[in-house]
C-alpha cells in the first residue's frame, strides 16, 4: 500500500495538529482551521500555535464561519510550487467564509504523478488529452499544463473555476479547457460521442451539487462515475487518478473499484494513503488515493 506525502512544497508547511485543528504555512502566513481528523491532542501549546498564527477560522455552523486575524496580513496572497527550475505553477490563495484557502497542498504528490506521467506519454504522443474532474482551483491542471497536456478542466461551481484561470494566469500558462458542468453529466455525454482521454484525474467530494441542482453523493456514484471514467481512458499511454477525502472511506474500496473497472484490461493498479508529516512529529491522514 502507498504511503504518501509531498517532499519538496517548501511554500507550505504543516507545523502541527490535533484537538480538531491544524496550524499550517502557506507562503508568509501561518492560519488555524479546523481538522476534523485531527482526533487526538495537539503536540504545542494553544499559546504556540497563537504566537505563531496570523489568522484563525472560527466557525459559525457546520459549513461555514469567519476569519479572526491575530496578526496584520492581507485578505489574499500568493504562493507556488516547483516542478523543477523551469515548471512552477503558482497559487492565488484567500480567506475564503467555508475554512479553506484555495489549495490542499497534500495533492501535490498527485500533482507530481501527473507530470511525471504527461512527460512520458509525449514521448510518442505530442499532446496527451487529459480530463480533469472536480477540479477545484486547478493544482492538477495546471500540473497537467505545465507538462504539456492539452487539459480539460470542470468543475460545478462558477466562482471556483474563475479561480481557477486566475492560477493559470499567475503560472503563465494558457490554453486550460474551462467547463461549469455537472460532472456525470459530461462524462455520460463524452461517452456517447465516442471521446477518449490519455488522463483522467477525479478528487470528488463526499457530496456535492451540479450547477442545475444535479446529486452527487460519493458511496452511491462512485461506481457509476468509474464505469464510465473507464470506457474514456485509453488503453494505451494513459493514466488515472482517484483521490477522495471521505472519513471512513477506506483505500481497499479504491482498490475493489480499480480491480473491477481497469482489471480486464491488465492495467496497473496502485492504492493508498495520502498523509502530511508536521513539524512537530505528528502525521496527518488527508485521504486514500488509487492510480493505474
Amino acid at each position: 500500500m502507498l504511503l504518501l506525502t509531498p517532499e519538496k512544497f517548501t511554500d507550505y508547511e504543516l507545523l502541527d495538529c490535533g484537538d480538531f485543528e491544524k496550524l499550517e504555512r502557506f507562503g508568509k502566513y501561518i492560519t488555524i482551521r479546523p481538522e476534523p481528523q485531527a482526533v487526538w491532542s495537539r503536540k504545542w501549546e494553544v499559546k504556540e500555535w497563537e504566537k505563531r498564527a496570523h489568522v484563525r477560522f472560527v466557525p459559525k455552523s457546520s459549513s461555514a464561519g469567519t476569519w479572526k486575524k491575530l496578526k496584520d496580513m492581507p485578505d489574499q496572497w500568493r504562493m507556488q510550487y516547483a516542478f523543477n527550475k523551469t515548471d512552477v505553477i503558482c497559487f492565488r490563495l484567500g480567506l475564503t467564509s467555508f475554512k479553506h484557502v484555495g489549495i490542499f497542498p497534500e495533492q501535490a504528490v498527485n500533482w507530481e504523478y501527473i507530470y511525471n506521467n504527461i512527460k512520458t506519454i509525449r514521448k510518442t504522443i505530442d499532446q496527451p488529452r487529459v480530463l480533469n474532474l472536480f477540479a477545484y482551483t486547478g493544482g492538477a491542471s495546471l500540473a497537467a499544463k505545465a507538462a504539456g497536456a492539452d487539459i480539460t478542466h470542470l468543475d460545478s461551481i462558477k466562482q471556483v473555476v474563475t479561480w481557477a484561470k486566475e492560477n493559470m494566469e499567475l503560472s503563465h500558462l494558457d490554453g486550460i479547457r474551462w467547463l461549469v458542468e455537472d460532472a456525470m453529466t459530461y462524462v455520460k455525454r463524452e461517452v456517447k460521442r465516442g471521446k477518449k482521454y490519455h488522463g483522467i484525474i477525479l478528487d470528488p467530494p463526499a457530496y456535492g451539487h451540479g450547477p442545475d441542482g444535479e446529486h452527487w453523493k460519493l458511496e452511491e456514484m462512485i461506481n457509476d462515475m468509474m464505469k464510465y471514467v473507464s470506457e474514456l481512458l485509453e488503453p494505451e499511454n494513459s493514466f488515472l487518478v482517484l483521490n477522495t477525502y471521505s472519513l471512513g472511506f477506506s483505500s481497499l474500496i479504491i482498490k475493489n473499484l480499480m480491480e473491477d473497472h481497469f482489471g480486464k484490461r491488465g492495467a496497473i493498479a496502485e492504492c493508498g494513503e495520502i498523509y502530511l508529516q508536521a513539524t512537530s512529529g505528528v502525521v496527518l491522514p488527508l485521504g486514500v488515493v488509487g492510480r493505474i
